[in-house]
């Protein structure tokens, strides 16, 4: 049977996906009354469905992924043509595009040294705990192996990872997790702490890191592991001060600073990483998401050669090496389609696009808050925006998710597929996400923008 992406039989493909299909995310008790939605096609900004409806996508696939839009046949192309040449070989040895990509790579992003591959964002942070720990073991005696993570982050869906995530629905019913991993406060200035120091915030918020640091003892943590803007946990930007103060704790105390780039990176903020906006330098930089655009599965976790080093000491003979292996980090079609989605960024100036159209949606996405009393918080950067929905902007009270969702599907149902936060914490559901691909014009603002004044009349008339 030959499979042809333009011919096929939507009565049957549903059916088969409702009888044989296990969606993410999905409670598929509705599917026994009403047909799965099938995604069939993709142009631009835009994806179509199996009966044929179409939306504009404000959230890049659903998950933050399809940075420079669907049907890019040149990534297309060059996929193809690379795996009739070679498609796949371990990484103990190397190939034609993961060379290539690595040197593109490490070019825009000065002080980073090395690519390690892999296949998925919970798989590179997973890479990066292991060279924590192995560090720990080679160097401190197993000692500074504790890993910290910031309140409302999400690292990925794998045991460790959730481990090291600050989503406590996300995490309800997958414990026990794993050992060594401890949780530091958020830094929403928007639901600052009780007690915290609001002229200071970011220096205030990042000193709460150093206590927790001092609690479990400096020479037991071996790393920091934060997203230079926390994106599933409510699009929140770091305030003022705060990443300047995190560097000089991590360099006090010999700890490795690991930035999650899974959402931010690839220019989805305006730069090519997020972190480039505050001044880091990390020790470790984690990706995959926008890496490739969704053309193809890939991630990397990217060092320095410092950090590199630690692992090429020829006297330990059990120690000399990064133990790991990662299947599909052996894949060509990953880094193949990287390297022609990172040349399109270029190419299309798509980094500057982004700062236009980013700050249009931010000044569109204000003009509804002066509308509406629900919205309580805009935030953003680049093409990466939300805003907090509130029953009441004095006491910031959160509303129920279930408003959240109502605005969600009344966008669906009008053609625009919008994000939320979605059974992550135990009352912050509220957070509207629009996550546009890195191509979207001021009409597709409009037309996200235009969706949801209209759900939030519908939903939130009177708020």
């Amino acid at each position: 049977m030959t499979f042809n992406a333009n011919e096929f039989d939507a009565k049957e493909v549903i059916g088969n996906d409702r009888n044989h299909v296990w969606h993410h995310l999905t409670q598929h008790k509705p599917f026994e009354e009403n047909d799965p939605m099938v995604i069939v096609k993709g142009e631009g900004m835009r994806v179509w469905d199996a009966k044929g409806n179409e939306y504009l996508d404000a959230v890049s696939g659903a998950v933050w992924t399809v940075n420079v839009g669907y049907g890019r046949t040149e990534i297309a192309d060059a996929v193809r043509d690379q795996l009739v040449t070679m498609n796949y070989f371990a990484q103990t040895a190397g190939n034609v595009p993961a060379a290539q990509f690595a040197e593109k790579l490490i070019e825009k992003m000065p002080g980073m040294s090395r690519v390690y591959y892999s296949n998925s964002g919970s798989e590179a942070n997973e890479k990066a705990f292991k060279i924590v720990r192995q560090i720990a073991e080679r160097k401190y005696g197993g000692k500074k192996h504790k890993i910290l993570f910031r309140e409302r982050d999400y690292h990925g869906t794998t045991i460790t990872a959730l481990s090291a995530t600050g989503q406590f629905e996300r995490k309800n019913q997958y414990g026990p997790f794993t050992p060594g991993f401890v949780e530091v406060p958020h830094c929403c200035e928007y639901r600052a702490q009780e007690g915290a120091d609001l002229a200071n915030y970011g220096v205030w918020a990042a000193d709460q890191i150093e206590k927790v640091i001092l609690e479990e003892g400096p020479d037991t943590v071996g790393a920091l592991c934060l997203e230079p803007i926390t994106a599933g946990g409510g699009v929140i930007e770091p305030p003022v001060g705060y990443w300047d103060r995190v560097q000089e704790i991590c360099k006090k105390y010999d700890i490795l600073l690991h930035i999650d780039e899974v959402v931010c990176g690839l220019g989805r903020t305006g730069k090519w990483f997020g972190y480039q906006h505050y001044g880091i330098k990390p020790d470790m930089v984690t990706m995959a998401k926008g890496v490739a655009s969704g053309y193809a599965a890939i991630s990397c976790t990217v060092t320095t050669e410092e950090v590199f080093n630690m692992f090429k000491d020829p006297e330990d003979a059990r120690m000399d090496y990064f133990r790991d292996i990662s299947t599909f980090g052996g894949c060509t079609a990953g880094p193949a389609a990287a390297l022609v989605n990172m040349q399109i960024i270029e190419d299309e100036k798509l980094l500057d696009n982004v700062v236009e159209q980013g700050e249009y949606l931010r000044g569109r996405l204000n003009e509804l808050k002066e509308k509406y009393t629900v919205i309580g918080d805009v935030r953003g950067k680049g093409l990466f925006a939300g805003f907090e929905l509130v029953k009441d902007r004095e006491t910031k009270e959160p509303v129920d998710e279930s408003v959240s969702a109502a605005i969600g599907a009344h966008c669906m149902a009008n053609g625009v597929i919008m994000g939320r936060t979605n059974r992550s914490f135990r009352e912050f559901n509220n957070t509207i996400c629009m996550s546009p691909a890195l191509i979207a014009t001021r009409a597709d603002i409009d037309t996200i923008v235009e969706a949801l004044d209209n759900a939030l009349a519908e939903v939130a008339p009177n708020a």
